[in-house]
């Protein structure tokens, strides 16, 4: 499912990891997108390596909870603000801050371009 707006991204987010489904959250992001992936921080580039580094978080099926705080836009670009909150057995937990850069797509839909769920608080 494509996101209508910037917002609404954070609530795909939530509900790829909930249902543990690793192409739903790699289809958010555009082909090129780079993600910082708990819980080491590494950065990884590209939908292929999205999938491949997710896979094994939402293998444990984690809990998440995702709350868009703010929102900042101009034209097609899109920075939000979230509050994130996932927690998953074999020590999963991500809680903070999170940050995505989004852009609208020319079927007016809204893809990842950076996503960072460990930004400082």
């Amino acid at each position: 499912m494509a996101a209508r707006t910037p917002e609404e991204i954070h609530a795909l987010i939530a509900a790829a990891v909930n249902a543990g489904d690793v192409d739903a959250f790699a289809d958010l992001h555009e082909d090129d997108a780079t993600v910082i992936v708990p819980p080491d921080g590494r950065r990884v580039s590209g939908r292929d390596a999205i999938r491949a580094a997710v896979r094994p978080i939402l293998a444990l099926r984690p809990s998440a909870e995702i709350e868009c705080l703010d929102k900042l836009q101009s034209g097609d670009l899109a920075l939000t603000f979230a509050r994130v909150d996932v927690r998953g057995p074999g020590g999963v937990e991500i809680r903070g801050r999170g940050t995505v850069v989004s852009r609208r797509q020319a079927d007016g839909s809204w893809r990842i371009v950076l996503d960072n769920p460990m930004s400082p608080t």
